[in-house]
């Protein structure tokens, strides 16, 4: 006996879409416009002004603009409608973007702490002054991307992955700026590859976070703020329960987390208040307590454990 409700506790920012990227389309469109146009600045900037640290900048504020495309690309994918080959649509699309993300990331990263290395070992004549004033320009861009996607980084991961590479970006900025400052007091050359360095460790520790979180997601483990122990203690304070397993939640997407369960109800209790009321009263308490997109129960009488252990056998 299976019953499947919603208990109406989704995120209230989460649109009719299912995913919470989808809210903040128009955001991420302003911050891939700001994206393009600083990272060809930084391009010529890091040309004349001969400094890595600019290109560098640059380098990852190119991946930045793939990252804007993929999200808004995942954006689009999972907006369609769910079909009987796709119960849940294409609503992990935008988890793949983040897990693509990462992947860029992670080389740019890479890519700027060998540069650094190379040019520590080959030393180049960059012009500081230069390189304050387009690191200011970077800054001040970057600065405005963030707080288009500060309330959207806490609701998506999609949007989280976005804002991780802007919020990199922005203190590769401040890092371009305080190297160019060194080397217009001191001459002191060094600067810029330690800059360069400085972006590429900054990238690299927030995108193992990102990925981490991208991988619970897709090997379905419980959402972080469910705690399991705490679901189960619920489930069975319940009048008339005595038993829980099968007990699984996980996340589809960003803002849509799931459970389902195998609850056995005594037979007396399930007689007295009826499967409606049963199920009604497991939606409440955990509607209650946690939030959860969509729940599945199964209420099942004493023993009937045993017979579905039989059955997989």
């Amino acid at each position: 006996m299976g019953a499947g409700h919603d208990h109406g506790h989704a995120h209230s920012h989460v649109p009719s879409t299912g995913t919470a990227a989808a809210a903040y389309r128009g955001r991420l469109r302003a911050a891939l416009g700001i994206t393009l146009t600083i990272m060809v600045v930084e391009i010529i900037g890091g040309l004349v002004a001969d400094s890595l640290a600019l290109i560098a900048d640059a380098a990852h504020m190119a991946t930045d603009a793939v990252g804007l495309v993929m999200a808004l690309l995942a954006i689009h994918f999972a907006a369609r409608p769910p079909s009987t080959h796709r119960t849940f649509g294409f609503a992990r699309a935008e988890i793949l973007a983040a897990l693509a993300n990462c992947v860029l990331l992670l080389g740019v990263g890479g890519y700027v702490l060998v540069e650094a290395v190379e040019r520590f070992l080959r030393p180049a004549e960059t012009h500081g002054g230069l390189m304050v004033v387009f690191g200011a320009i970077g800054l001040v861009a970057n600065s405005v991307s963030l707080l288009l996607l500060m309330r959207g980084q806490k609701e998506s991961l999609n949007v989280r992955g976005a804002f991780l590479e802007v919020a990199a970006d922005a203190l590769g900025s401040v890092a371009v700026i305080i190297s160019a400052a060194v080397i217009l007091a001191t001459g002191w050359q060094a600067a810029d590859p330690i800059a360069s360095l400085l972006i590429g460790l900054m990238i690299v520790p927030r995108t193992l976070r990102l990925l981490r979180e991208t991988l619970d997601v897709l090997l379905e483990a419980a959402p972080k703020d469910v705690d399991m122990t705490e679901v189960r203690a619920h489930i069975l304070a319940l009048d008339g329960v005595e038993d829980v397993h099968d007990l699984h939640a996980w996340t589809i997407t960003s803002g849509m987390p799931v459970l389902s369960a195998h609850v056995v109800v005594s037979t007396d209790v399930l007689n007295a208040i009826g499967h409606e009321k049963m199920l009604h009263e497991l939606q409440g308490c955990l509607g209650d307590h946690f939030d959860v997109e969509h729940c599945t129960f199964q209420l099942e009488p004493g023993g009937h454990a045993e017979h579905e252990a039989r059955l997989c056998h």
